[in-house]
């Protein structure tokens, strides 16, 4: 009889390991949180920066893994930017739990003229993530302006180059070029700005 209530107990404590067990499994997906997923079939589409409710997040090619969009159930506003292109916009409604692809694709702004003349302007800052402005207005990010082969060619001329990325201060530097002059800014943003979730100026 008490060889029988030994294996019972036994019993009773390996179906409570297995159930222990299977406790953290049901919470290793987000069943709080919906997941948006942004497809770009081109580099254009890629190095697209993007905004959540009028927050910058980063551009859409780096929105995945550890950085993948991650939303509370509701609706909300996504927004694709690229200089030179309609800005790409999608109200989407988020379930928690739910996966979305959205495939973005990006038109030209048939308004927008590239000067004949310019100048050209490198970026070495850090992160290479932050979105990058130029009076005011967003023409990509830091990464697509550094390096060989790579700048940012803007009009001659005074201009305004802000830097901004959500955790860091913005930084914000007038810059006065002639033609085909070539400037480099270089700086690390500084920890401590607007956080996560406050909106960026667009």
């Amino acid at each position: 009889m008490e060889s029988l209530l030994k294996i019972r107990a036994l019993v009773c404590l390996a179906v409570l390991s297995v159930c222990a067990a299977s406790i953290p499994a049901l919470y290793a997906g987000n069943d709080v949180l919906g997941q948006i997923d942004l497809i770009g079939a081109t580099k254009v589409e890629k190095t697209s920066g993007v905004w959540i409710d009028g927050q910058y997040v980063g551009y859409l090619g780096e929105l995945k893994g550890s950085k993948k969009l991650l939303l509370l159930p509701g609706d909300h506003e996504i927004t694709v930017r690229q200089g030179g292109y309609v800005d790409f916009v999608q109200k989407v409604s988020v379930r928690a739990g739910e996966i979305q692809s959205i495939d973005v694709k990006m038109g030209k702004d048939t308004r927008v003229q590239m000067p004949q003349v310019t100048a050209e302007i490198k970026l070495d800052v850090n992160p290479n993530r932050a979105a990058v402005f130029v009076d005011g207005v967003f023409v990509g990010h830091v990464a697509e302006f550094g390096g060989m082969g790579k700048a940012l060619l803007v009009a001659p001329g005074k201009r305004r180059i802000r830097v901004s990325l959500p955790g860091y201060q913005t930084f914000e530097t007038d810059i006065d070029l002639v033609a085909n002059q070539k400037s480099t800014v270089k700086t690390d943003l500084v920890k401590g700005g607007p956080a996560e979730g406050t909106p960026l100026p667009q």
